[in-house]
């Protein structure tokens, strides 16, 4: 099944505020990249993932997605991440997806293996939305839609139930699967601790994050 992979990313200035009080705009600006970069290594050593559609709007994102095997849609009005990854559905649809993968790209831990095994899982007889949580259990931090454009996306603050309540309204299977590497995006301090932990063994992905962290911790 083609399956593609969509990843909105924002400007990198506008990247994680909530970090505004701990880490200063340049820092902040480093940490998104380093993130948004192991996510793409993850997504181009997923074998299941036949393409990367970056939505965004920041220009240096261009250069970055291209080193990656990814190619860029324009996300001129930077409205947020629901409509960008919204916009990545249709442009994948476009290209010929019967299957999307929706990851934000604060989950530096994200495992191609774990990847490959959700989506190697044999697909409902009917349409299907896969939900996979956060850390708290009530938001999304990844979606698989089967046809792409099952339901339209709508993360943020309680959209675990959100997009499982969508999906049955359309007729969809829901499934919630928990991913270890994908449970950790990073909004707060305490988001930035739980994954300096969780990395904090020195092997593994999230390489050029784990290089960050490391870094600011010698500060």
């Amino acid at each position: 099944m083609t399956t593609f992979a969509v990843l909105p990313v924002k400007h990198f200035a506008l990247g994680k505020q909530r970090l505004a009080d701990g880490l200063g705009k340049g820092t902040r600006r480093a940490l998104v990249e380093a993130m948004v970069t192991d996510v793409l290594i993850a997504l181009r050593r997923a074998q299941r993932i036949d393409e990367t559609i970056v939505v965004t709007g920041e220009a240096a994102m261009e250069a970055i997605a291209h080193g990656y095997d990814a190619s860029t849609v324009l996300d001129p009005d930077d409205a947020g991440h629901s409509e960008a990854a919204t916009i990545g559905v249709r442009e994948a649809i476009a290209r010929g997806a019967r299957r999307v993968l929706l990851v934000p790209g604060d989950c530096p831990a994200l495992n191609p293996r774990e990847i490959d095994a959700l989506l190697t899982r044999a697909p409902a007889p009917r349409p299907e939305v896969v939900i996979i949580p956060d850390r708290h259990g009530t938001g999304t931090n990844g979606l698989v839609l089967t046809p792409p454009d099952i339901i339209v996306p709508a993360f943020g603050v309680g959209s675990r139930e959100r997009h499982a309540e969508a999906a049955k309204a359309a007729g969809a299977v829901v499934r919630i699967e928990e991913l270890p590497s994908l449970v950790l995006d990073v909004d707060t301090v305490d988001d930035l601790a739980a994954l300096r932990e969780a990395l904090g063994d020195g092997h593994g992905n999230a390489a050029h994050t784990r290089g960050m962290l490391n870094r600011l911790a010698r500060r």
